[in-house]
């Protein structure tokens, strides 16, 4: 069976920079194939979307708050899609999701997708 799984969190100081994994395990989905967004869902808070890159590496801003500070790239052939985190703020902390879209573009309804990992806590301290 086909998982998302995301690693690289944990805690961390305010204005530190931190980077978020995304890759598959099993069998039927290339990630490389696909459009993959990271969301967040703080305490108390909805899950948001924060960036998504498309199969061809264009790259879509759901969230301001997080333009010029995060970034989002591919690597190992587009298998793997990192979230690199910089200047991070106490509210950045939150549980990351990646979830990935069976399409090669990036969805006009960011929660329009057919998977998602667990998720992976972010701690940012003051």
């Amino acid at each position: 069976q086909f998982q998302l799984v995301e690693s690289g969190g944990g805690l961390v100081q305010a204005g530190e920079s931190m980077t978020l994994s995304c890759s598959g395990s099993g069998p039927g989905v290339t990630l490389a194939h696909s459009a993959i967004t990271w969301f967040r869902q703080a305490p108390g808070k909805e899950r948001e979307g924060l960036l998504c890159i498309s199969r061809n590496g264009y790259i879509t801003t759901i969230t301001a708050s997080v333009k010029d500070r995060f970034t989002i790239s591919r690597r190992d052939y587009g298998n793997t899609i990192d979230l690199q985190m910089n200047g991070l703020k106490p509210e950045d902390t939150a549980v990351y999701y990646c979830a990935i879209r069976m399409m090669a573009a990036c969805p006009k309804d960011a929660f329009d997708v057919n998977y998602w990992g667990r998720g992976i806590l972010v701690n940012v301290s003051s």
